[in-house]
């Protein structure tokens, strides 16, 4: 048994030997770097890819360049959006930033049918990931529509460090205003609050989150 397989067992364990064999057959094993973009706006999407290792940011870019975060893809994910767009061969709608160093597969948009038919595992997964991440992005939206900017900061400092699997979050109040639609100056006098509550510890560039 190649590492390949053993890779792919132990990360998509719900898939058959049969997929398994296809997709070490027909797709690549690819890294990226922290910070790389792997998946701009506009562009034709021609593949769509399974997480083996690290972690993507998926966000929605603005035309002065904020950014609207709607989810994030750890090992054993995919990006529903890219596996919408290959089924239809249309322009993707989101950009996808690699948070941490990522270990993935890419799988060629002429597969998909073929396995959406022949697979049962595969058409499950797909169907998995796109009413999870529509439930997530549901979420999101509540979270914008019907709460105030300090409960909508909590819920995105939860969601990180949920994310991460982490309490460390290494960003700046810029980043979070930014991703937040927001100003600078307003996350820092949340997140200074937060602190008086005991909910976060500040530090430089990074939040430790105590919730």
């Amino acid at each position: 048994m190649s590492e390949e397989t053993i890779i792919l067992k132990n990360t998509f364990p719900n898939f058959s030997n049969e997929l398994i064999q296809e997709i070490e057959t027909n797709s690549s094993f690819q890294y990226f770097k922290a910070g790389d973009v792997i998946m701009r706006t506009g562009q034709y999407i021609k593949s769509t890819i399974l997480i083996l290792k690290g972690q993507l940011k998926i966000y929605r870019e603005g035309e002065d360049g904020e950014e609207f975060l709607m989810y994030y893809l750890q090992a054993g994910q995919a990006c529903a959006i890219s596996l919408i767009c290959s089924t239809k061969d249309q322009k993707s709608q989101i950009t996808a930033k690699v948070v941490e160093d990522v270990e993935a597969v890419t799988i060629p948009l002429a597969l998909m049918d073929k396995w959406m038919m022949n697979h049962r595992s595969w058409y499950e997964f797909v169907i998995y990931t796109y009413r999870t991440r529509f439930e997530e992005v549901l979420e999101v939206i509540d979270n914008i529509a019907f709460r105030a900017m300090d409960e909508r900061l909590e819920f995105y400092l939860k969601r990180h460090a949920k994310a991460c699997g982490c309490k460390e979050i290494n960003l700046s109040h810029q980043e979070i205003a930014l991703e937040l639609n927001t100003s600078r100056e307003v996350v820092s006098r949340l997140l200074k609050k937060m602190e008086q509550r005991g909910l976060v510890q500040l530090h430089r560039n990074q939040i430790e989150l105590k919730i």
